[in-house]
């Protein structure tokens, strides 16, 4: 009775392992085939935002309208993320890069998508597409 209960001990932790440690690296959208995202979309250019305690490393990033980018996201110091609703575009550093095609002209807000701290209102930046 022993041997069978520490047998299936055994098979139920190789199997927790097993899932926890799946080496499938999914976070990001591009992928090592060439620069092609997970979408079968080919970057034509490439912008990185860094963000540190309550700012972003630039007040505006510049893109163009139906150009796929990849939006590479770093996080300096402190845990910020990147949300900017009208381009679906939420990045963290789990999630830190992807491409998008930037369908509609305009200026639209960025803001920080994590609870940053005390100067969390405050970290804006935004993102013309020209």
């Amino acid at each position: 009775m022993i041997k069978r209960a520490a047998h299936l001990l055994s098979i139920v932790l190789v199997l927790l392992l097993a899932a926890c440690s799946s080496g499938n690296d999914n976070n990001t959208a591009v992928s090592s085939k060439g620069g092609v995202s997970n979408t079968g979309i080919a970057p034509k250019e490439e912008i990185t935002i860094k963000a540190t305690n309550y700012s972003f490393d630039q007040k505006e990033y510049h893109l163009k309208k139906g150009v796929p980018v990849k939006i590479i996201f770093e996080n300096e110091s402190g845990n910020h993320g990147i949300l900017v609703p009208e381009l679906n575009l939420q990045l963290n550093s789990e999630h830190a890069s992807e491409v998008i095609i930037p369908e509609e002209a305009g200026t639209f807000k960025m803001t920080c998508a994590v609870m940053c701290g005390s100067g969390h209102s405050g970290m804006v930046a935004n993102v013309i597409v020209e």
